[in-house]
């Protein structure tokens, strides 16, 4: 029987405060919770439902109410793990690779989303402002898919890590409602990536940094009354180009 003190912890890492305080997350369900363990991440604990528990033989079985009461989602899926929060160091922009930076990015499912994208198109590091949605986020673990264990996510100054980029000429692409269309000639399959906040764009230390302004043209030219893509959307589109681009 797991004691109030196991329960209030593991329901803790749902806030940022928790996880940050212990260093871990949480994983759910019998796909992700294999993907942590083979992915080298260091997996804490597994608690499990004794109907889910085959091919988790390390799991800490508990009645189906316990683990209603570990669980944050609607439907409990039977297994959770506790993973610890990696320390992947500074990021650096190389030439040759495709980098995403997201720039105050608030909805949790919108990053998951993201970093599944990264993860389809063979984008290893996704780059975060401090102010931009914690990819620990039990929604945004959930939107990954399990692409989390695969991408590296670094939070970091982006106005600094921007700056880096362009004195060792790395192109640094932003995506803006007036820029050049990604369809026309020139643009390099290669460099930063910038996408910004949902409502508010990017930021004017970000926008300074930008050397490619980019956008995605309507079909037909100039109609519709939609405002604008949603994040994930346009990042899934405008990387789709990029790597169409790759020799």
């Amino acid at each position: 029987m797991l004691t109030r003190s196991e329960i209030l912890r593991v329901r803790s890492l749902a806030d940022k405060k928790g996880r940050t305080a212990e260093g871990l997350f949480v994983v759910e369900g019998r796909k992700m919770v294999a993907e942590a363990i083979s992915s080298g991440f260091g997996v804490e604990a597994v608690y499990s439902t004794a109907d889910n528990a085959d091919g988790f033989g390390q799991a800490r079985i508990v009645s189906p109410s316990e683990f209603g009461r570990l669980s944050r989602l609607k439907s409990p899926q039977g297994v959770l793990a506790l993973v610890r929060i990696p320390d992947y160091g500074p990021v650096v922009a190389r030439p040759g690779e495709l980098i995403i930076a997201l720039d105050r990015l608030q909805d949790p499912g919108n990053l998951g989303t993201i970093i599944r994208t990264a993860d389809w198109f063979g984008i290893r590091d996704v780059v975060c402002s401090p102010d931009t949605a914690d990819c620990f986020n039990p929604k945004t673990v959930q939107a990954t898919m399990g692409s989390l264990f695969r991408v590296k996510v670094h939070y970091t100054d982006i106005s600094g890590f921007l700056t880096a980029a362009a004195l060792n000429q790395i192109p640094v692409y932003g995506a803006d409602m007036d820029g050049v269309s990604i369809y026309e000639p020139g643009i390099r399959p290669e460099g930063v990536l910038v996408m910004g906040n949902e409502g508010g764009g990017i930021s004017e230390a970000c926008a300074r940094l930008i050397s490619h302004r980019i956008t995605i043209p309507r079909y037909p030219e100039g109609a519709g009354a939609t405002e604008s893509l949603n994040v994930a959307v346009a990042t899934a589109i405008i990387v789709s180009e990029f790597r169409r681009m790759a020799p």
